[in-house]
């Protein structure tokens, strides 16, 4: 598919099939996504892939984690501090959209636990992937972490793969860290499902709402 399809199928996935992906294909996509731009090349990413038996015992960690609510500060701040319009509206809808695909009525404090722990179990991907980045690193090389990691979403598309970035992740950081050998001298950016989409999973219906171009473009005189 060319980049224009990459880019209009690209969603966040959260059921996957259980098929392995091979390391070569792993491979391809991280390599393609390096080219990703980056201040003066300095190429602030590492990844780190888990898969089998070492992913498995991360997920019953982090489900114990998150079952018992044993969050942690995450190692940056994603969202807002104090949520405004029109952000606070875009992310209502996003959430509703999604508890209405998974059958999660509103105040079903219980299912949406349960939903969310499904982060924890990579929706079932074969492959996660974990990114950080070196503590001492300033906002422009988080600005280059954003561009790779749409790179690699991209690249998957491109190899017929679909993905997942997640955020969740972060809140249980110092599991992530005790299973995978991360140092603390690394930040954990986010997590990503990748694998192929299932096809029976009704929360993969989702297709979230795009602003028209005239609500964040101002074309100058003349263009």
């Amino acid at each position: 598919m060319d980049v224009f399809e990459a880019l209009a199928t690209r969603r966040s996935i959260r059921g996957f099939r259980p098929d392995p992906i091979p390391r070569a294909t792993l491979e391809k996509i991280l390599g393609a996504a390096s080219r990703a731009p980056s201040g003066s090349n300095i190429q602030p990413w590492r990844v780190r892939v888990t898969v089998g038996e070492e992913k498995a015992a991360l997920s019953r960690a982090l489900r114990a984690a998150h079952d018992a609510g044993a969050k942690v500060a995450r190692d940056y701040h994603y969202y807002p501090r104090v949520w405004r319009e029109p952000y606070l509206a875009r992310r209502r809808a996003c959430g509703f959209g999604l508890y209405k695909l998974a059958g999660i009525g509103r105040g079903d404090t219980q299912a949406a636990h349960a939903q969310r722990a499904r982060n924890f179990d990579f929706f079932g991907a074969p492959v996660g992937l974990f990114f950080t980045i070196d503590r001492d690193m300033e906002q422009g090389s988080w600005l280059d972490y954003g561009m790779f990691l749409q790179s690699i979403m991209l690249a998957a598309r491109a190899e017929g793969l679909d993905t997942c970035a997640q955020a969740a992740f972060c809140d249980h950081h110092d599991v992530v860290r005790a299973h995978l050998g991360i140092p603390d001298d690394q930040a954990l950016v986010c997590g990503m499902s990748i694998g192929i989409a299932d096809a029976a999973e009704p929360t993969n219906a989702l297709v979230t709402d795009r602003e028209p171009l005239s609500n964040f473009v101002t074309f100058g005189p003349g263009a």
